[in-house]
């Protein structure tokens, strides 16, 4: 039945719960694309037919063949869009660098016509990347502005973490070295020396870590690091 490969390119959306990509589907996109071809090769073929041998009895079917290369078109255009909005949402969950898992969910086979298409979606990420990098640039009287942290509201601005896995050395803004590895035991407190009106930095041993919620909110979402939440 007609339109049936291009539906369940839709419902397959919908199970994917949001924030998540889905491995680009090639096989469902080239079925789509080849029924689309068939319906407008069979339409030309009526058509020319109709006006030449006076066949009206065949308009009804090249209307429907019509509203079906229609219901294709719209149901190919919305599967590539949404893919876009996620693509444009896990800029602000991982970065400008994507997971190699995500990245692999952006790939197709060594078809033309795919290729073309998970290049276009590469190269998009690319572009939107820079032009919110620019953006952020320009805000703050030029000295810039990262709006990607602090998605919420904080209660704090230094929250309790764990390292889950070797990330290599940290620093923070007062020029503090720390190195981030897994089950480490080094720990950077903060306080205030109410005298000098200064923030004071202490090292002590604890397998946790409280550093600046800005810092480190971009490891959370990579996996590096974990919020204790207490």
């Amino acid at each position: 039945m007609f339109c049936e490969k291009a539906v369940e390119l839709i419902r397959e959306l919908h199970r994917i719960s949001d924030g998540q990509l889905p491995a680009f589907n090639e096989d469902g996109l080239r079925q789509v694309l080849q029924e689309m071809e068939a319906l407008y090769d069979q339409n030309q073929a009526d058509v020319n037919e109709a006006k030449s041998e006076g066949r009206a009895e065949l308009i009804p079917s090249i209307k429907v063949r019509h509203c079906c290369l229609l219901r294709d078109q719209r149901c190919v255009t919305a599967y590539l869009y949404d893919r876009l909005l996620r693509i444009r949402a896990l800029r602000w969950e991982y970065g400008s660098v994507l997971p190699a898992n995500v990245r692999f969910h952006m790939c197709a086979e060594e078809n033309f016509r795919m290729t073309i298409v998970v290049l276009s979606q590469l190269q998009w990420f690319s572009q939107y990347k820079k032009s919110l990098a620019s953006f952020m640039r320009s805000l703050g009287g030029g000295e810039g502005l990262d709006i990607t942290q602090d998605m919420k509201p904080p209660k704090s601005l230094y929250i309790e973490v764990r390292c889950l896995k070797d990330h290599g050395e940290f620093e923070i803004d007062d020029g503090t070295v720390i190195l981030l590895k897994k089950n480490s035991q080094v720990v950077l407190g903060v306080a205030w020396d109410i005298l000098s009106c200064v923030c004071v930095m202490s090292v002590s041993l604890c397998p946790q870590h409280f550093l600046p919620r800005w810092k480190c909110e971009q490891l959370i979402r990579q996996g590096v690091l974990e919020h204790v939440v207490s």
